[in-house]
This record gives structure tokens, C-alpha cells and sequence, in this order.
């Protein structure tokens, strides 16, 4: 089975990420690409190692009426730039939307892909959660599933590579002079991410996500995201473990690990790995979460939220090992 699949933002890294898994996978063939600063050139100008077979393809100006025949979309736009454009993609086409514009909006199935998967199959538009919450909230779904942690008054710290803003970022901070050899927290108190954290939490928990406390860092490196994640529980560090081993069993791509997870072990992968440390003396757990930021945290979720819409395997075209060193 050969699904036509098309990419929105295909020269951005979450866009050029979602081509690279799409260009190998075993049942996608790439059509349609379209941008707005790269329109007109052919794919390898952009990407000259891109394979020979998808080379020619012209980049196109982003316009839902001059669609080609499509089974599958992924949109990589930037949050406010998807919602409008979207609603015009003829119902037919199954779209996974990367940016923000639809998670927890009515008609779109949030894409946490390990947590809720059977919630994903069958549905023809997904919203794919964003990088920090694919970290943050992997971590936590088997505690608050389990209840062995309250949601309420969670403190999440989190460390982002520069790649994690977006080509150029738009902004000088994330030149190199800027980042190089420097930490820096940015969305104080109202980061885009924090509304589907709640809600993500209040589901998987049943109870209130108030007094949730979010701040992410910029590191010097490319790719990765690591959150640490500070809960009220009394469960012991064996506890979580075993709660996150049995609530992640025969899932693909969680890998609940007894020591503190890096970055860079899901380099390059769709991985998640997930560990956790507790002192129930002190009502404490410690929940950490690593993920690629373009990986578990963009294109390789919605590949796998996209194998889980079109009925395919859901490792199909993900299955390869994280890139060392």
C-alpha cells in the first residue's frame, strides 16, 4: 500500500525532520512539499543529500485550493499560522498537524501517541503535542495514572536545544555567538505549552493541575529536551518505576531506565526514555523525561501518530537506532 503524503513547511527543521523519516518510510511516497521562502526551488537545493527519487521535487507556495490528490498531510507551521489554512484540506486528507494550532481543539485527537494510542487510531485529524510535553508528560502519565503523584503544584524544569525555537528562531538569541557557551530561561509564566500540559494532566490524573510551574531553558546544543519534573508523592523511587514499566509494556518507543536518562541517547530516534527518584520521607518525586526535540518531540511522533491514522505498523519507518556519538 503506497500513501501520497504531502509536508507544509517541509524547509523548516520539524518540516525537513518529517522528510527525512517520510523519504524512508516503507509505505509513504512524498508528492507535495510547500513553504513560502523556499517556494520554486527543487527539494535539493534545500537538502542536497535528499534522495535521488524525490530531488526534482519543486517546492510549492503553501495554498489548500491547489492541492494535489493527497492521503496524508503533515503541517510543520509555525502556532497561529495552521488553523485557518487546515480547515480548507478537503476532509479525505488525514492531516498531522506539528504546530500548536489544534491541541485540545474540538475534531482533533491530541497525539500522545505512547499514552493514548488507541484514542489516535482511526482519527483523520491529530494534533501532535509539542516538544516539552512529549518530554514532560511521558514522565508523567504512569504516576498521576497510578496516583502516585498529586497534580497538583508540579514544578517542571526543562532544558531545550536551540533547534527547539525553529530555523533562525527570529529572534538574535539563538544565533551562535548568542547561545554558545550560555543557559538562558525564556517563556516566564506563559509559555505556549503550558495550557496542554494542564489539561493533559488533569485527564490522565482526574484531579487539578493548579499551582503548575513551568519554566524551560535553552542550552548550547542542537537537538534534545530533558525535563525534571518535581511532584508531591509518597510512592518510592521502585514504585514509579514499576508503575511506568507496567503502563509502557510492549509500547516501542518508552524505555523506563533505573539511571538518569541524556539527551543524547534519543538522538535522532522516536524515542522517549523516562526515570524517576523518590524520597517518600520528604512527600517527593522526581520525574525525568528525555526526548529528541525533532524527533519523540515533532516529526517522529507524528510519523508514529500518522502510522497510527493510516492502520500501518506504528514502528513503521521508525525503527532505526539513535545516531552515536
Amino acid at each position: 500500500m503506497t500513501i501520497r503524503v504531502g509536508i507544509v513547511g517541509i524547509s523548516g527543521f520539524g518540516g525537513g525532520e518529517a522528510m527525512r523519516l517520510v523519504a524512508s518510510h516503507p509505505s509513504f511516497e512524498l508528492v507535495y512539499a510547500a513553504g513560502e521562502g523556499s517556494a520554486g526551488s527543487r527539494l535539493a537545493d534545500r537538502f542536497p543529500g535528499v534522495p535521488a527519487r524525490l530531488a526534482d521535487l519543486v517546492i510549492e507556495k503553501w495554498d489548500p485550493a491547489t492541492l494535489p490528490k493527497l492521503d496524508l498531510l503533515f503541517a510543520s507551521l509555525p502556532t497561529g499560522a495552521s488553523a485557518e489554512a487546515l480547515a480548507r484540506v478537503p476532509a479525505g486528507t488525514k492531516i498531522v498537524d506539528i504546530g500548536g494550532d489544534h491541541r485540545y481543539v474540538e475534531g482533533w485527537a491530541y497525539g500522545l501517541a505512547d499514552v493514548w494510542p488507541d484514542r489516535i487510531a482511526g482519527q483523520s485529524r491529530i494534533a501532535n503535542p509539542g516538544c516539552f510535553p512529549a518530554a514532560v508528560l511521558t514522565a508523567l502519565a504512569p504516576l498521576l495514572a497510578n496516583g502516585l503523584v498529586e497534580p497538583g503544584n508540579i514544578v517542571i524544569d526543562a532544558k531545550t536545544g536551540i533547534s527547539g525555537a525553529g530555523r533562525g528562531g527570529g529572534d538574535s538569541r539563538f544565533g551562535y555567538a548568542e547561545s554558545n557557551e550560555n543557559l538562558v530561561p525564556y517563556g516566564l509564566l506563559r509559555h505556549v505549552h503550558m495550557p496542554e500540559m494542564a489539561t493533559t494532566i488533569q485527564r490522565l490524573s482526574g484531579g487539578s493541575a493548579d499551582g503548575l510551574v513551568f519554566t524551560p531553558h535553552l542550552v548550547p546544543m542542537t537537538r534534545g529536551v530533558l525535563a525534571t519534573i518535581y511532584c508531591r508523592g509518597r510512592a518510592t523511587t521502585e514504585h514509579c518505576l514499576d508503575a511506568a514499566r507496567r503502563f509502557y509494556a510492549g509500547r516501542a518507543f518508552v524505555r523506563v531506565t533505573d539511571r538518569p536518562p541524556q539527551t543524547r541517547w534519543a538522538t535522532g530516534s522516536n524515542l522517549a526514555f523516562v526515570s524517576y527518584a523518590a524520597d517518600p520521607e520528604r512527600n517527593l518525586v522526581i520525574a525525568m523525561g528525555v526526548v529528541d526535540n525533532l524527533g519523540k518531540g515533532a516529526a517522529g511522533q507524528a510519523v508514529q501518530n500518522a502510522n497510527l491514522i493510516c492502520g500501518l505498523p506504528e514502528t513503521a519507518g521508525l525503527d532505526s537506532a539513535p545516531v552515536w556519538p
